[in-house]
């Protein structure tokens, strides 16, 4: 087995890329991203599967990783969610189940630099990285999601159908949104190595042909705008430090004592203003609520004595900036000057070097060393 392929560190958003189809990142998001499909033969050339159908399964089997399987027969579509002992599952030349394993770059490496390579998007919008296998005919029905996504063929095949669906009505009495009346443009056959690009709400049905066929989901984030605004209101309000109390000095005696004084509507609404008004709070928010750990995500404590030297982030860590903070795994800071442009780089690069660690004040060496014993980052291991 091979590991996932790295990017050259000298790729930039206009440097042409085979995963693309010879695109440049910033020729595939200004034409294709959340525009139309794109197929593309042969974007990761030689690709073999970095974990196999045993260690797959084996995955299933733990508590901590989310797992699917679904089988369809002729009475219907079956949905079951792990943990799976190795014993439930069909026999593998059984036609048509699925096994779903979701997040697996927060399990393993080569899992998290697959999804490295798709960086070229906001880290903010990418999500993780679903690996599905499947028997003769497995799949699991014509659909759409909300979200982009990127299909890559690990192993087998895999035959997709694609379009831009209007009917959205689904099937009665089903465990899962399958569409009713689908209806494709395109079909495509994927071998392993080919790649679909699909937008938004592109419905398809992918059906595997043969046995051992292995597709990698690299999703992507959407904020749901009440979901979101929920939990930054949450967030924002914890920190908001008005003690204002109401006063009705000129309330008039009433004889409809249940109804709301629109007195009381207004400062209710003038509260929510002078909270949204907040926009340093708005901000750090949003950073913490994007950067916010996965549920069943935990950091294991280092084995080693912090020593100031070349670091790298943890797979599970999420990290990420603006303009005056820098945000990780829920938690915001305040950085300026040469602190904040060594964080940026951490961020961006998810690693820093040995000199830029040395050069690091002592504030920032803290926050490293505090950051480094929660498990959030590790020392990076010496060449070969």
């Amino acid at each position: 087995m091979t590991q996932a392929p790295h990017s050259s560190a000298a790729e930039t958003p206009d440097t042409p890329r085979t995963m693309l189809g010879g695109l440049s990142p910033a020729q595939f998001m200004r034409r294709y991203w959340q525009k139309k499909p794109l197929l593309i033969r042969n974007a990761f050339p030689g690709f073999t599967p970095f974990v196999n159908r045993q260690a797959l399964f084996a995955m299933a089997a733990d508590e901590v990783v989310e797992s699917r399987m679904i089988v369809h027969k002729a009475s219907g579509w079956t949905l079951r969610h792990g943990p799976f002992a190795r014993t439930v599952f069909p026999p593998l030349k059984q036609p048509r189940w699925t096994l779903l394993v979701q997040g697996v770059d927060l399990h393993l490496d080569a899992g998290r630099a697959l999804l490295e390579r798709f960086r070229f998007v906001p880290d903010a919008r990418l999500d993780d990285l679903m690996i599905s296998w499947a028997s003769d005919g497995g799949g699991v029905g014509p659909h759409f999601d909300s979200y982009d996504v990127f299909l890559l063929q690990a192993s087998g095949q895999r035959h997709w159908r694609i379009g831009r669906q209007k009917d959205l009505s689904l099937e009665p009495d089903v465990p899962l949104k399958i569409l009713s009346n689908f209806e494709p443009e395109e079909e495509h056959l994927l071998n392993p190595g080919d790649m679909l690009y699909l937008p938004p709400r592109w419905a398809h049905d992918g059906v595997a042909v043969g046995d051992d066929c292995m597709t990698y989901s690299i999703g992507f984030r959407v904020p749901q705008r009440g979901g979101l605004a929920g939990e930054l209101l949450q967030r924002m309000a914890d920190d908001f430090d008005d003690t204002t109390l109401y006063r009705d000095p000129d309330q008039a005696a009433t004889d409809t004592p249940a109804a709301m004084p629109q007195a009381l509507e207004a400062f209710a609404a003038d509260a929510l203003q002078r909270l949204l008004a907040e926009r340093e709070s708005l901000a750090c928010a949003l950073g913490e609520v994007m950067t916010e750990p996965k549920p069943k995500v935990w950091f294991e404590e280092p084995q080693h004595d912090w020593v100031p030297g070349a670091l790298t982030l943890d797979r599970r860590t999420r990290m990420m900036y603006d303009a005056r903070h820098v945000f990780i795994n829920g938690d915001g800071f305040r950085a300026a000057g040469a602190d904040a442009r060594l964080m940026r780089s951490l961020a961006d690069t998810r690693s820093l070097g040995t000199r830029q660690v040395a050069q690091a004040s002592p504030a920032a060496l803290a926050l490293l060393q505090d950051w480094f014993e929660a498990g959030w980052l590790h020392r990076t291991p010496a060449a070969a």
